[in-house]
């Protein structure tokens, strides 16, 4: 992983990217698990909870003080979206599907950053990031057809899965320009913060299932809020804003092999072949509309291709962001 404006490889950006595919990959089977006991809004308060805790005595204790007030925007969109919303769909999904499969349907979310790049900077669409787009939505098409013989559950499952990830996708855009105000410490804590606000509403729910529930669903709870949440989201903010969102999105293209592998291990669930075979499908759709024509000339640093739109979603991320 390059540095954004030296070109250099940042070898801490690099491993705190690491933490956070593993951590997020695990939490793709402790939702699997903790929503056996809990429904997804309560999961999702109970874990945000939890990380808001741990974030917050980390915040006192390094006395980073409030977040500028140009930050807020971009927390409190990200905390709606990603922290609350992403979160709620992802746990409803994932209850109708399993984890791996969810892990391939959300991670079309490097594709549809792309596409709000390009959007936003008006620089139209790539004929690429189309194709790119078809490709995955028809893996996702094939995913939910192929689930369809266990009940019309799971294809509703592989539509909250595709919510999840738009939510993710908005919550990326949102926290890149945050990230040149305030620190990634900053930015964690208070966003974790508003996604428990919005997700208050589930709080009763919360409270009669925690009585009920053993101890095993619960210590999941805890961790998706410590680790994949208050850790994983720090050091995800630290990578992003050392580097592009779309080379970060990138990142994630490991996560649902690490989520099938742990899912079987731990919950003996792998999705079958026509259903892994659309999963791949979707990848397959985001790394299409991540590449790059090569060409044996040499061609100027300073002139990018007109209209790609990962490049645009880099630019996005890079116009509003210097350390």
């Amino acid at each position: 992983m390059q540095h954004e404006n030296t070109g250099r490889v940042d070898r801490r950006a690099v491993a705190a990217a690491t933490v956070t595919v593993v951590l997020w990959a695990s939490a793709f089977v402790s939702i699997r698990s903790a929503g056996a006991e809990y429904g997804p809004g309560a999961l999702a308060l109970g874990r945000l909870l939890s990380g808001t805790v741990v974030l917050g005595a980390l915040w006192l204790v390094r006395r980073e003080g409030l977040p500028p007030r140009a930050a807020w925007p971009g927390i409190v969109s990200a905390g709606v979206l990603w922290f609350g919303a992403y979160m709620v769909a992802l746990n409803w999904g994932e209850q109708l599907v399993d984890a791996g499969t969810a892990a391939l349907v959300v991670n079309i979310g490097p594709i549809l950053i792309a596409l709000l790049g390009g959007w936003l900077l008006k620089e139209g669409v790539s004929p690429r990031l189309v194709i790119g787009m078809a490709v995955s939505f028809a893996g996702a098409a094939v995913v939910g057809l192929s689930m369809s013989g266990e009940g019309r559950a799971s294809v509703g499952g592989v539509l909250l899965c595709l919510v999840a990830a738009v939510t993710y996708a908005a919550g990326v855009v949102s926290q890149k320009p945050a990230l040149r105000h305030a620190s990634a410490l900053q930015f964690t804590t208070f966003a974790c913060a508003i996604g428990a606000l919005a997700c208050l509403p589930f709080s009763g729910q919360l409270v009669s299932q925690v009585a009920d529930a053993p101890a095993g669903a619960t210590l999941n709870m805890v961790y998706l809020g410590v680790f994949p949440t208050a850790i994983a989201f720090t050091t995800w903010g630290y990578a992003l804003a050392r580097t592009t969102a779309g080379k970060m999105g990138a990142t994630t293209y490991a996560v649902p092999a690490l989520v099938v592998g742990m899912s079987w291990l731990f919950l003996g669930e792998v999705p079958g072949l026509v259903t892994l075979a659309g999963g791949l499908l979707c990848l397959a759709g985001v790394a299409v509309s991540r590449s790059t024509r090569t060409s044996r000339r040499r061609v100027p640093a300073a002139t990018p291709e007109p209209g790609a739109a990962g490049d645009s979603a880099s630019r996005l991320m890079d116009a509003h962001t210097r350390d």
